[in-house]
């Protein structure tokens, strides 16, 4: 028989006494509170409650905090992609803002080129005396500046019939160097050679109706610049090449008038004894 614990509360003293206490009930109490903590169902448990509503709680902030993240994060990149097409079109903006910037500095360069020209030929004609009124050709320059060259060819065949040779010659010349690919390109060259020709500049007359031959085979002054090479090389008394050029165009040529002056002119050396 076990003797039990007596506590006595006093509302002025409080004492307790301890008479006897069997060691083994002592061991066994905590054990029958612990026992009685496991018997009790997880489900009734208030502190495993407490919890799940607590972990149930924090993982609905979590989800509220990442909906917030991702929307953030859709504005921000919304935003960037705003930004980024403002950017481009400024950019395009810029380039052809450039590019309209650069036409028209190249059609002022254009413009004021023309401009400087205009203006020194302008200068060029006001200080010189025009070459039909009598005055003189300045190298490189055609008789009529900026004409065409029908206008041009006129001219310098204006200069010939006036018996001025030298600038007849000239405005040939830079005819020729103008005009090159004119269809008054041969009788250009055939009337520059006989320039030559009738100042008695035989040699460099003879060189400039060889021209003739061989740069317009198909021109009607083939026969004529041909007699010519004959009369040139008879005045430097070449009687050999004389003949040979004048009984070509007597072969070739045979119903031309160049034929028949050809012919007098070989009859000629033959009375000549040449």
């Amino acid at each position: 028989m076990h003797e039990i614990v007596v506590l006595r509360f006093d509302t002025q003293i409080s004492r307790f006494m301890i008479s006897k206490i069997n060691r083994p009930l002592l061991l066994v109490a905590p054990a029958l509170v612990l026992s009685g903590c496991e018997l009790m169902p997880p489900s009734e448990d208030p502190v495993l409650i407490k919890l799940e509503e607590l972990e149930s709680r924090l993982q609905n902030i979590e989800r509220v905090v990442q909906n917030q993240s991702l929307v953030s994060l859709t504005q921000q990149v919304s935003a960037a992609e705003r930004r980024g097409d403002e950017m481009q079109g400024k950019l395009e903006q810029l380039e052809h803002s450039s590019e309209s910037t650069t036409d028209r500095q190249r059609q002022l360069y254009v413009d004021l080129d023309t401009r400087i020209q205009e203006l020194e030929t302008a200068v060029r004609a006001r200080n010189s005396v025009n070459v039909m009124d009598g005055g003189t050709l300045a190298p490189g320059q055609l008789p009529v500046p900026g004409g065409s060259d029908r206008d041009n060819y006129q001219a310098a065949f204006e200069l010939l019939k006036e018996q001025r040779y030298e600038p007849a010659a000239s405005a040939f010349e830079q005819f020729l160097v103008t005009f090159p690919d004119s269809e008054l390109a041969d009788n250009a060259q055939y009337w520059l050679a006989e320039s030559h020709y009738v100042t008695q500049q035989f040699d460099q007359a003879l060189g400039e109706f060889e021209i003739v031959i061989k740069t317009f085979p198909n021109s009607r002054k083939v026969p004529d610049a041909l007699l010519k090479m004959g009369y040139c090389n008879y005045e430097l008394q070449r009687w050999d090449a004389a003949r040979s050029s004048l009984a070509s165009v007597q072969t070739d040529y045979p119903e031309t008038t160049a034929a028949r002056l050809a012919g007098q002119r070989l009859q000629r050396m033959g009375e000549e004894g040449v």
